[in-house]
């Protein structure tokens, strides 16, 4: 039996609403403070959905946000989901320090993320014909596997500037905070 567009679009809520749920319990409990937490290494790629979304909106809206789903997704949860995101991204940059793990064992599971997110867009279009981001409709194979590919490389750059922007941010918190408690000399 295949998916009906309705039935996708209510587990894609579904899954909306689970993501929000681990998030808070994620803030609320001590794996917040260990390493990696819950998906730590994964925020700044947040900045990829909001880039790819906007950029894709701007050249054609209906290859990614088709007007049908206005009639079930408001244009506040709309911007809830795509644009609020980046603050949120910046605050949270600014506000937690995140202990990545090493570099290679970081690339390694934003490849692996993305290529399971990937696999995952192409098996529902396998099972239901229709791809969730209207978009891949309108490109040839060759065409997507370059798309796919350079999400992938954007995905990884994204991660490094994350961990560059973090490592600039703690460390010259940190030295700020040492400069302030050496004692001066006379």
């Amino acid at each position: 039996m295949a998916l009906v567009p309705c039935q996708v679009l209510r587990v894609a809520i579904l899954l909306s609403y689970c993501s929000i749920l681990c998030n808070y319990k994620a803030i609320e409990m001590p794996s917040h403070q260990t390493y990696g937490g819950s998906w730590k290494f994964l925020t700044f790629i947040d900045l990829f959905v909001v880039a790819v979304f906007w950029i894709i909106y701007a050249y054609d809206r209906e290859m990614i946000y088709p007007k049908l789903l206005d009639n079930f997704i408001p244009g506040w949860l709309n911007h809830g989901m795509h644009t609020t995101v980046l603050p949120f991204i910046l605050i949270e940059m600014r506000t937690s320090h995140h202990a990545y793990p090493s570099r290679s064992s970081g690339l390694a599971a934003i490849c692996t993320f993305s290529v399971g997110y990937i696999l995952w867009v192409c098996w529902v279009h396998h099972i239901t014909g229709m791809w969730v981001y209207p978009f891949l409709e309108h490109i040839g194979p060759g065409a997507r596997i370059i798309f796919f590919g350079s999400t992938t490389v954007l995905m990884n750059f994204l991660y490094l500037l994350g961990e560059v922007l973090n490592s600039y941010i703690w460390d010259t918190q940190r030295s700020m905070e040492e400069e302030k408690e050496k004692p001066k000399s006379e």
